[in-house]
Formats: C-alpha cells, structure tokens, sequence
C-alpha cells in the first residue's frame, strides 16, 4: 500500500500542478473575442463566396469588428438588407450596395461556331482546357462542360446550345461562376447595366471569323459610333467602360453597329437576393 501511495501522490501533485498553469495560461492568453461578432456573423448569408474580399462571411464578420473603415456594403449576394442589418448592429451609416450579377463574354454556341475534336474525356472544362485548349475551334470560347454550373450554389447557370447561359433573376452575384471558368469569359458588372460584349477572343479579325461568326472582329465601328466614347478595342476586342456607358443619348447606337452581333443589349436586373 505504501508502494502505492509513494507512486501516486507524486502523479497527483504534478496534476494539480498542471492544472493550475493551464488555468492561469488560459486566463493571461485568452483571445478576447468582440462581443459583436456572433451578431455580425449572424447578419450574413453564409454563402463563403469571397466575393467580399475576405476569407468567408467569418473573415469578413471579423474584419468589420476589428476595423470600423471597412465598409458594411461589401456582401453582394446580400445586397441592402445585409448591409442594412451590418449597418444597424455595427452603428454606422447604410451604405449602398451595387447588386451585381454574372454575364458570360461568349456568344460561340453551336449555330455559331464549330468543335474541332470528338472531346471524350472528364466532363470538366478545365480537364478540357488542357487538351488543345478545349473540343471548340475557338480557344478563348465557353467551352461548355459546366464547370460554372456545378459551382453556382443557386442554379442560375445551365449549358444551353453549347454554351453557358445565366438566369439574371436567381443570380446573386457571388462570382464563384467567374472563378471556376478557366477561360476567365464569366465578370461581374452592375446589375443596372444594359450592354454587354458577348466576346473574348483575342485574336485578329480574319483569325476570329475562321472560328466564330459572333466574334467580334475589332472593326471599331462601336468605338465610332459610340457618344460617349465608352467603348474601346483592347486585344482585338471591344470592351464597356461602364463608368462612361450611362445615360446614353442614343442607347443602343454600339449594338446596331456591331459587325458580328457579339454586342447585345439586355436586361440584368435581378430579383432573387437574400434577404
């Protein structure tokens, strides 16, 4: 018995002894948490899209704690009813949010364009990509597999005809969609803006006829015809300055000069947000 004892008195000192340190430790280097985080985190979607800037609705919910210039509108999916909430738990001015949703720079579907292989490997753009840059005989083109619409967490993308296309009124701007595209077509603009260049490629005029009867071309009779000079010719294709496309005196004067058709004019506005 006493063998025993002599052996575990030690044991149970050295326990108590531990115990104490952890419990002074634990005390001396807690991380104090801020008690408005739970309820900041609260007020987002919880969507981890990172279309923020942060690592994930918890980034972004500390980061709104920790420094009081960062701004609440930050959430797109969102949209005002989050910012409204932030605004309201954080005590600070609402700010705005511009909603956004995804467009797809491409108008190579199959009554425009062609493939150039039989692709018969994983159903994967990007495992696509890797193989001559895709089935389709335009390089910069959607190349249709649905690395886009497997990623869209609310169904506002499906592959129609050969290429994506997106419902504006189940997109919440997350931009998970533009990530996931290896061939970088898929941008967040404004929900507000009506004129989109449903283009990519990049290269000349008479290469990009060869692949594409949409392409555009980069004759620059948009860039002439435009009022307010918001449009210019970057690598062979047109692009929106967005800044300068608004309240156009002749609206829709770049779309009826397009060549090609690969300007179109639509309607973004969505409905569908979290609330």
């Amino acid at each position: 018995m006493t063998e025993i004892l002599t052996a575990a008195i030690p044991v149970v000192i050295i326990g108590v002894i531990c115990a104490a340190v952890l419990v002074v430790a634990s005390k001396l280097m807690a991380v104090k948490e801020d008690e408005r985080f739970p309820k900041v985190r609260e007020c987002l979607p919880g969507a981890n899209c990172g279309a923020c800037g942060y690592a994930g609705c918890d980034g972004y919910a500390k980061a709104m704690c920790e420094d009081p210039t960062v701004p609440t509108n930050l959430c797109i999916p969102g949209a005002d009813a989050v910012s409204k909430q932030l605004s309201e738990v954080l005590g600070v001015e609402f700010a705005d949010v511009i909603e956004q949703v995804a467009v797809v720079h491409c108008s190579g579907d199959c009554d425009h364009t062609r493939d150039k292989v039989d692709y018969q490997g994983i159903e994967s753009c990007a495992a696509a990509k890797l193989m001559y840059g895709g089935k389709g005989s335009c390089t910069y083109g959607c190349l249709g597999l649905g690395d886009c619409q497997k990623v869209c967490p609310h169904d506002a993308i499906c592959i129609e005809n050969g290429i994506a296309r997106i419902n504006t009124r189940e997109c919440v701007g997350c931009g998970m969609c533009a990530k996931a595209c290896p061939n970088h077509l898929i941008s967040l603009v404004a929900d507000v803006e009506r004129v989109v260049v449903a283009c990519n490629n990049k290269d000349k005029g008479a290469a990009t006829r060869k692949v594409c009867s949409r392409g555009c071309i980069g004759c620059r009779k948009c860039v002439k015809a435009c009022p307010l000079g918001a449009i210019n010719v970057v690598d062979n294709v047109a692009v929106v300055d967005y800044e300068k496309c608004e309240n156009c005196p002749d609206f829709g004067v770049c779309a009826k000069s397009c060549t090609t058709g690969c300007i179109v004019l639509t309607d973004l506005s969505g409905s569908h947000r979290f609330k």
